[in-house]
């Protein structure tokens, strides 16, 4: 499961309604994938459907679709909004993480 912080949800509400999405209705897609500085990188998208092989649930009234490979390394993810000027966005909090870049925005296991 992934949680998601009020202060995420905002922003996704946000996000979401600019772009023609739903909060509630359509889907935050997170993801993994391979790429920055520490070996994999945390995606995020908005969607409209949720395959046959997504894990799908809510948190704090935010659907949630997330790829079987990825959910493995996102269980007990916290989704948070760091605004701000020094604010650094959407922050995975993720206790899997053995090692993450300066930025954040990647991670190792």
């Amino acid at each position: 499961m992934i949680s998601v912080s009020e202060t995420a949800k905002t922003k996704l509400t946000q996000l979401m309604s600019e772009e023609g999405f739903l909060i509630g209705k359509d889907f935050v897609r997170v993801g993994v994938k391979s790429g920055g500085c520490s070996g994999l990188s945390y995606d995020l998208n908005f969607d409209k459907e949720s395959a046959d092989t997504d894990k799908v649930f809510e948190a704090n009234d935010v659907k949630i679709a997330v790829d079987k490979k990825s959910f493995l390394y996102l269980v007990g993810t916290t989704l948070e909004f760091s605004g701000g000027l020094n604010g650094k966005g959407f922050v995975f909090n993720n206790p899997n993480a053995q090692r993450t870049c300066g930025c954040g925005e990647s991670f190792s296991l």
